[in-house]
């Protein structure tokens, strides 16, 4: 009997894969020390972001996708 594969908990809930079926990722550096950002470099670190090509498939496999 085969066992499903457990999906990575922490990797769910800071990645998700886009229609394509590339991984998409939030940026990091936006938790705290604001006042040391300039509004243009916190504005950039809103948007998302992908997955390095060279880390996708780890990305992907721990989504269990």
């Amino acid at each position: 009997m085969g066992n499903k594969m457990k999906t990575n908990r922490s990797a769910a809930k800071r990645l998700r894969l886009t229609g394509s079926g590339r991984v998409k990722r939030s940026k990091a550096f936006t938790g705290h020390l604001f006042t040391a950002k300039s509004p243009k470099r916190l504005r950039n670190l809103r948007k998302g972001t992908m997955v390095a090509p060279s880390d996708e498939a780890r990305a992907r496999r721990m989504l269990g996708k």
